[in-house]
């Protein structure tokens, strides 16, 4: 998708002007003005491609992942919880590390400080204690990342390849991550009124990529949304401020719902993001962290996953505080486990357990069932340990200060043997069986772990009508959140079927969802 700015036009917002690919259907959106000489783009995401027995490709017809997947070492009890190896980043890696994911087979960790300049690192880890750094590149302008999202564009696109977007030091940049080998920052985007030296009031601390719409928690700026159809040049397009100020430290986007979550304050805000540049306040989706004693809680960072927001407590204890949205307009509380020793950083899940970093050491809960919460183990590293991430069997803790040189993040097995879970979705917005169903709506499908960015396209998460249609679109990973844009806005009245399909998307290791999903949802109109 191109949109096209002109002088004489609407905002580049207020035209878009698509060309649906092999489908050959053009839509216009039927606004007066529109320009045209917009570029038509053809999206390549959906239905490009058949399979015996339906307009789809095989679930597991994806790209081939570069590198060889996650960890297939088994431990010992004596070895658990203790560091077996240690991940670094560049020459210029100044030993202030955050999150990893799973890119293409690989391990990627970016490594920037607060004040900026860093890059991103590829690792093998199918032998975790032994990982082999295969990819690296740097730029000036990255500063210190909590998030990455990913969107393949498809070969008949123009700017096709593979795409990441890491925190800017005032702004945000774009990555090529095509060549894992060497991955390129490629654009760097300033952003209004975002300056440093200052670690929290003015800085970007995430972002969420719902292609093309990139959501940029600016703290005290509030969220800027960015249109980001093309990596090289993308354009500020809208933004949202919060009266009073809300500290915009995380962004979750859900089909048409945004969580954000506050940096070292205690409340969280639930945005409705239908119109995806325009951000409107949910009726009763500001919520304050209370814990069990109805004290406001400060929360340093949170994570969406399914029907859950976690809360990283930052005060009077470590642990997380957990809250059920499933109705985004009145957030229960459900719960909380409190460390009386931590001071708690950021926050994941993974397949029932919960990793959180609380600054001297780093801890590993057991959620499966949420109302008895307990700790598995406990390890330390030198330095502040923020983020404690999950990588199959191991986890990656890692320091953003004070670390050792070259040991900022370690490699450290929690359990035994390795991970052969497939990843389960856990929540699909819109909702099955819903109605009334706005024609821009975007979908979002969260995963009860970080999934493969590659393995997720047209095969593996597929969208049609009810005939069977396929509706063609895009694609975009983060963490554990799938999220599908149609191309043009959906038929009015028409009955929208969503399949996440048994072998196709995987995991960190290569374990694919084990069996079929189905939703179905009706658009407003007809």
């Amino acid at each position: 998708m191109s949109i096209v700015p002109s002088l004489h036009t609407p905002h580049p917002r207020d035209c878009i002007r698509i060309v649906f690919g092999a489908l050959a259907v053009m839509c216009h959106l039927a606004l007066p003005g529109c320009a045209p000489d917009a570029v038509p783009v053809k999206p390549i995401d959906s239905g490009a491609s058949a399979a015996p027995g339906g307009p789809f490709p095989a679930p597991d017809d994806h790209p081939a992942v570069h590198g060889p997947l996650g960890p297939a070492t088994s431990f010992s009890e004596a070895q658990l919880f203790e560091p077996c190896a240690w991940l670094d980043g560049g020459p210029e890696d100044e030993d202030q590390h955050n999150l990893v994911v799973p890119y293409s087979g690989y391990l990627l960790m970016p490594w920037a400080p607060e004040d900026g300049a860093g890059g991103l690192s590829l690792f093998d880890v199918s032998d975790p204690c032994s990982p082999t750094k295969h990819g690296e590149g740097f730029t000036e302008d990255i500063r210190e990342t909590h998030s990455l999202g990913f969107v393949h564009l498809g070969g008949d696109h123009p700017h096709a390849g593979d795409y990441t977007v890491t925190n800017g030091v005032l702004g945000v940049v774009f990555w090529d991550v095509s060549d894992p080998t060497a991955p390129e920052a490629i654009h760097y985007m300033r952003l209004p009124d975002v300056f440093y030296p200052d670690s929290y009031a003015r800085v970007v601390l995430s972002t969420f990529w719902q292609y093309p719409w990139l959501y940029v928690a600016a703290a005290d700026n509030g969220v800027f949304v960015v249109d980001a159809s093309n990596p090289y040049e993308p354009s500020l397009v809208g933004e949202y401020r919060f009266d009073p100020v809300l500290r915009a430290g995380g962004v979750w986007a859900l089909g048409n719902y945004l969580v954000v979550g506050s940096a070292e304050q205690t409340k969280t805000a639930i945005l409705d993001i239908t119109v995806p540049y325009e951000p409107q306040p949910v009726p009763g989706g500001i919520f304050e962290h209370l814990d069990d004693d109805g004290h406001a809680v400060e929360s340093y960072h949170a994570n969406v996953t399914g029907n859950w927001i976690f809360q990283a407590r930052k005060e009077n204890g470590g642990g997380f505080l957990l809250y059920d949205w499933t109705n985004p307009m009145s957030v229960d509380y459900v719960g909380q486990h409190k460390t009386p020793d931590g001071n708690s950083g950021y926050v994941f899940y993974d397949e029932g357990f919960v990793f959180v970093g609380e600054s001297e050491m780093g801890r590993v809960f057991d959620m499966t069932d949420p109302t008895n919460i307990s700790v598995v183990g406990t390890a330390v590293i030198q330095g502040d340990i923020d983020t404690v991430t999950p990588f199959g069997n191991v986890a990656i803790f890692s320091s953003d200060d004070l670390a050792i040189p070259g040991q900022a993040s370690g490699v450290i097995p929690w359990s035994a043997d390795p991970d052969t879970t497939g990843p389960a979705v856990l929540r699909i917005e819109p909702a099955n069986g819903a109605t009334d169903v706005p024609t821009s709506t975007r979908i979002g499908i969260s995963f009860n772990e970080m999934v493969e960015p590659v393995s997720v396209f047209a095969g593996s998460v597929r969208v049609s009508t009810r005939e069977g249609t396929p509706v063609a679109g895009w694609h975009s990973v983060q963490e554990g959140i799938v999220s599908f844009t149609p191309a043009a806005p959906l038929p009015t009245g028409t009955e929208i079927r969503v399949v996440v399909p048994g072998g196709g998307v995987m995991d960190a290791n290569g374990n694919r969802t084990a069996s079929d999903f189905e939703a179905t949802f009706t658009t407003l109109g007809g």
